[in-house]
């Protein structure tokens, strides 16, 4: 396993923030039963893939220098 991926594309990652929010609801008193939480991960996933896609395209549009 020598490929490095960035940490927003980990479904480790976006599992534990899920674990997390869903912790923090059940504190706020926010049933959190009807959630699914496979489908919340991969859902966090694909928007956290889109807003890295926008940033890449953003970034290469707004850039000051070449790319050499």
């Amino acid at each position: 396993m020598d490929e490095v991926k960035p940490w927003y594309l980990s479904r480790t990652i976006w599992a534990s923030v899920v674990a997390i929010l869903i912790a923090l609801f059940g504190i706020a008193g926010v049933s959190t039963d009807a959630l699914n939480d496979v489908a919340l991960t991969d859902a966090f996933l694909q928007v956290a893939a889109a807003i890295a896609g926008m940033l890449t395209i953003f970034g290469r549009v707004f850039a000051k220098n070449r790319i050499g």
